[in-house]
């Protein structure tokens, strides 16, 4: 996707591009929203298969010949959201042992399963090693000694990776996961010692190197220049191994628009840059048959997936119009700006069903609970809207209802429903039930 003009806000780019209206009423999969909202009820996450798919495939595109694709399932741990990218021919990355079980489900073989986490449990490594993990990202030299105990009691051979901290200069993102003091990996500098200390483990073998500088970038310079440096460690890896090295894991970080001057990230750029890198892994001897690997999780579903809510009231308070919806920040607290933003920005967020509306006003968007925390939006430009009209939170496939506090205040949690050719069904029920049979009498 291009970035929009100027003449074209994010909301109706992402209308045009990813979903498409019918009588001014918003379509998911080719579903209007009002059907799924009769038919399950609001909230609701809606998700599209095809959109998910699309996006696979063009990040495997752009890439083909220089990397594969996995999904970070951290994104959207659903295993029928999962399933999608395996079915697509897609490896998964887990970062706890639940994470597993939901990879396992969503029907990926164990042996395309990286285990990554500065604090995995002993538990939870013996699960996936049990189980056939594929490599698991070695993050601290106390967790050196747990795999090399449960492997060696369990009597297998681990692949494992050096997850490794970089330096500043392939820092970048939105979230700095690398370069400067992190939880994350062992830092550069001792890489050698690192190398060493798993050495002496027999039952562990150094099939590759993991390197994860930050997240939601936009800017495919900062994803050459992060995915450069790595392949630099992984060469310095092999060399002091002297042997080729099997795995470079360049991690996710692919990012997607969410904000107004925020860009889509150039893919057209990203296969250059593949191409580019391509040459220079097939000009290192220890390197040339290494499987590179992209992780990205938000990326591949953020795009694919929509919050819908319903008005419950619409009420005027000194000067400002609040739209009171059933849904809220215990649901999405990325897009209340409660989840790491410093400066709280809106969503794209649309009025569903008056797509065609031009007569709008400023509106904040809040849900139901009882704190000021509770806001979607903050002076959106909606059409008037009335109790029962549907309000929509575009970009929410990634990071959405598991990253959000859902047991706050007892409400039920969301619907989840993925939308495949039309055809639309429950991957997640509400819970609890309510209503009014079950309730004291």
């Amino acid at each position: 996707m291009a970035a929009p003009p100027v003449s074209q806000n994010l909301t109706d780019v992402l209308v045009a591009e990813c979903f498409g209206e019918r009588a001014g009423e918003l379509l998911i999969g080719g579903v209007p929203v009002s059907e799924l909202a009769q038919t399950y009820g609001t909230p609701l996450y809606a998700y599209d298969a095809g959109l998910m798919r699309h996006s696979y495939r063009r990040l495997a595109g752009a890439v083909e010949g220089f990397a594969e694709v996995y999904y970070s399932i951290k994104a959207n741990p659903n295993p029928h959201i999962a399933r999608v990218f395996v079915e697509e021919g897609a490896g998964l990355e887990i970062a706890s042992g639940a994470e597993f079980v939901s990879a396992r489900a969503a029907g990926c073989e164990a042996h395309r399963i990286l285990f990554a986490g500065p604090g995995k449990g002993p538990q939870e490594l013996a699960l996936t090693i049990e189980g056939g993990i594929g490599e698991i990202h070695l993050e601290s030299f106390e967790e050196i000694q747990h795999v090399a105990r449960i492997a060696s009691h369990l009597g297998r051979d681990v692949r494992v990776a050096i997850r490794t901290n970089p330096i500043a200069v392939a820092r970048g993102g939105a979230m700095q996961m690398g370069g400067r003091p992190a939880q994350f990996g062992f830092d550069e500098e001792i890489l050698e010692e690192v190398v060493d200390a798993i050495g002496v483990h027999p039952r562990l073998q150094i099939s590759g190197i993991h390197v994860f500088s930050g997240t939601q970038i936009l800017d495919a310079d900062v994803l050459a220049a992060q995915w450069e440096h790595s392949i630099a460690l992984g060469a310095r890896v092999a060399r002091t191994l002297n042997r080729p090295l099997e795995t470079i894991d360049l991690g996710g970080g692919l990012g997607i628009p969410y904000y107004a001057n925020d860009r889509f990230l150039d893919l057209s750029q990203i296969a250059g840059i593949a191409q580019s890198l391509r040459g220079k892994l097939a000009s290192e001897p220890l390197l040339r048959d290494a499987r590179v690997i992209l992780e990205p999780g938000r990326f591949l579903t953020g795009s694919a997936g929509v919050y819908l809510m319903a008005v419950r009231s619409v009420k005027p308070s000194r000067g400002t119009q609040f739209v009171v919806c059933d849904g809220g920040m215990h649901h999405h607290l990325a897009a209340s700006g409660n989840l790491g933003q410093v400066v709280k920005r809106d969503y794209p967020i649309l009025a569903a069903g008056k797509l065609g509306a031009t007569d709008r006003i400023p509106c904040n968007v809040v849900g139901p609970l009882c704190t000021p925390l509770d806001t979607l939006g903050r002076s959106v430009s909606l059409p008037p809207v009335a109790e029962g009209d549907l309000i929509a939170v575009l970009q929410s496939g990634a990071y959405g209802l598991t990253a959000s506090p859902s047991g706050f205040l007892s409400h039920p949690t969301p619907v989840e429903v993925l939308i495949d050719n039309g055809r639309h069904s429950v991957i997640r029920p509400r819970e609890p039930h309510i209503d009014a049979a079950s309730s004291p009498r």
